[in-house]
């Protein structure tokens, strides 16, 4: 073992590599389809060398998982999360989610599919709603100061924006037309922009 836990690395994969195929092949043919003899075959790799890395398959979910929400919780230690205005520090958390989303697209795109059929995957969904909970703490305090509408209930506001940005997992290919900061302007004028309250009208009763 290294001194931070992970094992160490043998020729060919470190645990990284490893990581990286095996999240690969649980999104090809889901988690529960996706055996070690798989793994082994698309690595190249007899079973015995995967478990120098790992113990289990289900500590590759693990590792996968938490690579994708250490990464969105990241966004709301931020400075931008917790400076200026709730509408500001939302903007900064929505254009962060996007930026995981597209660097670590197979992570996210695991996350997404995770559905509660064992502890780990309960504990990671534990995970997702409290990010979720805190970004939808971020919308109702924007539309207490008057910088969001107030005539959308904050949990729907929250659940569509995130909504949105989710669905990019289906569609988004690295490489394409559009960068992680292209993509995240252009969620944020779809999404976001049509939610703040114009400078000059807040202060104003809003809603019903």
């Amino acid at each position: 073992m290294t001194e931070n836990g992970a094992r160490r690395g043998r020729p060919g994969y470190d645990q990284q590599g490893i990581l990286e195929v095996a999240v690969a092949a649980f999104n090809e043919y889901g988690y529960d389809a996706t055996s070690m003899g798989v793994l082994a075959d698309r690595l190249g790799l007899s079973k015995s060398a995967i478990y120098h890395h790992f113990a289990s398959k289900d500590e590759i979910l693990e590792r996968a998982l938490d690579q994708a929400l250490g990464s969105l919780e990241g966004v709301l230690d931020e400075p931008g999360a917790s400076e200026g205005s709730a509408a500001d520090r939302l903007d900064h958390v929505l254009r962060g989610a996007v930026h995981v989303l597209v660097d670590q697209l197979p992570y996210v795109t695991l996350l997404l599919r995770v559905r509660g059929n064992t502890e780990i995957e309960r504990t990671a969904l534990a995970r997702r709603r409290a990010f979720d909970r805190r970004v939808m703490a971020l919308v109702e305090t924007a539309q207490a100061e008057g910088t969001l509408r107030t005539d959308i209930d904050g949990r729907i506001v929250e659940r569509l924006l995130f909504g949105m940005i989710n669905s990019i997992v289906e569609w988004y290919r690295p490489g394409g037309r559009e960068d992680a900061a292209r993509l995240a302007d252009d969620v944020i004028a779809v999404a976001l922009d049509g939610l703040r309250v114009p400078a000059a009208e807040r202060g104003a009763v809003l809603g019903g």
